[in-house]
């Protein structure tokens, strides 16, 4: 059965971690964000249990 043989296969699977880690990586983490995260203050709201009208 020949896909069982890994020889092709982990070769392939290395080179392609390889280009990813080593060139595309760098290259994405290069990019600044263009809307920085901007600390916004958390707003608690008062809930008001709901009456049923059958209880």
């Amino acid at each position: 059965m020949p896909q069982l043989n890994p020889s092709p296969w982990f070769f392939t699977l290395l080179l392609s971690w390889l280009v990813f880690s080593l060139i595309i990586q760098p290259k994405l983490l290069s990019f600044t964000p263009t809307n920085p995260p901007s600390n916004k203050l958390l707003l608690t709201t008062k809930t008001t249990p709901w009456t049923w009208p059958w209880t």
